[in-house]
């Protein structure tokens, strides 16, 4: 491999959290079978998904007045489960939120302004000089994207201590008089659930994984296939059956172009950390890839604990990883997709 530098960040800590509220998937679609037909019943066997861990109580969700009840749930939930997340990670890593220099965070499935890492400055004693950077619109890339960003800033702060936060309660977004296909499929697939990074720059000795390239990729004309309608009623979703069909067009010329361009190819890389948007993604993200059949293993392990978490998702796998770390000097590849409609890879090693 071209390794470029010796100017390459660390991910010194992962943690995720999840709401206590776990649920089989039968136990959720029956709470949820008053808005839609047997049809529903076949998404959710086709989902990939056991258990769901949800933000309330099944019993709270249909007495939700609108929008600005949810909302209201969303912020109180997600400040909690963002902030033992990044107090996890940070314990971990053996700092201090006062060591943190700069915290990204990112969310798509609620609206707060301050944002949520601006309200958790006093709650966890982050500096009042801390760099905040939100990221709100992302979606399911969003986790991999962050983490590229991560490392762009402190390769060019390599002195310094980085904070990402993902937090998405997904479940507070169901549109109960939405009776498409697109939320049917995403009522049945989304789960709840918060992840906190901690990394540190190439100037300061942590251990963990090197991160070491990334790259992005929109691609055009494709804003219609994933994302939100935003109105009085909140969150609609927007969800394409082309979504697989993008990823069988392009993404597998991407990652090889992308490992080309650092000496590598596919057979290079033993640890896959793919987003687990769903079957269908999965199974065509590992044939335009040629993976072996436990390639994916975690992917469809974190699909089917805790459902697609968007952007928590990856980072849910890399914490899963890190749980039993790679041997060193083996590469990783990280893989999102989200809205616009848009790819980001992130090139790890151990």
């Amino acid at each position: 491999m071209d390794n470029t530098a010796t100017n390459t960040p660390t991910v010194a800590a992962v943690a995720v959290e999840f709401p206590p509220h776990q649920h089989r998937q039968c136990e959720v679609m029956t709470a949820l079978s008053e808005f839609a037909g047997p049809e529903f019943a076949r998404f959710a066997a086709n989902s990939g998904v056991a258990t769901r861990q949800l933000a309330l109580p099944l019993s709270r969700y249909p007495k939700l007045s609108g929008f600005t009840e949810a909302n209201d749930a969303y912020l109180e939930i997600a400040l909690d489960l963002s902030e033992r997340a990044l107090q996890s990670a940070l314990d971990q890593a053996g700092l201090a939120a006062s060591d943190v220099d700069v915290v990204f965070s990112t969310t798509v499935t609620g609206l707060a302004v301050p944002s949520l890492e601006g309200r958790l400055v006093t709650r966890m004693g982050l500096r009042t000089d801390v760099k905040r950077i939100p990221m709100f619109g992302l979606g399911c890339v969003a986790g991999a994207a962050g983490l590229a960003r991560v490392h762009d800033y402190l390769r060019a702060f390599p002195d310094q201590v980085a904070a990402l936060i993902a937090v998405e309660l997904c479940s507070l977004t169901v549109q109960r008089q939405d009776l498409s296909v697109g939320n049917l499929v995403a009522s049945s697939l989304f789960g709840d659930g918060a992840a906190a990074v901690v990394a540190t720059g190439p100037g300061r000795a942590s251990a963990g994984p090197k991160v070491l390239a990334t790259r992005s990729r929109t691609y055009p004309d494709t804003e219609e296939i994933l994302g939100w309608d935003i109105g009085s009623d909140g969150f609609r979703i927007v969800l394409s059956v082309e979504i697989a069909t993008v990823v069988e067009k392009f993404l597998g010329d991407d990652v090889r172009d992308f490992l080309a361009d650092h000496g590598l190819v596919t057979e290079d890389i033993s640890t896959w950390i793919v987003h687990a948007a769903g079957p269908k993604v999965i199974d065509a993200v590992e044939d335009v890839l040629d993976l072996p059949p436990d390639a994916l293993d975690r992917t469809r392990k974190s699909l089917r604990n805790h459902g697609n978490l968007s952007s928590v998702s990856v980072l849910d796998i890399l914490h899963d990883v890190e749980s039993d770390p790679p041997v060193p000097g083996s590469l990783g590849l990280m893989i999102a997709m989200g809205p616009g409609f848009s790819a980001e890879l992130v090139l790890m090693s151990w």
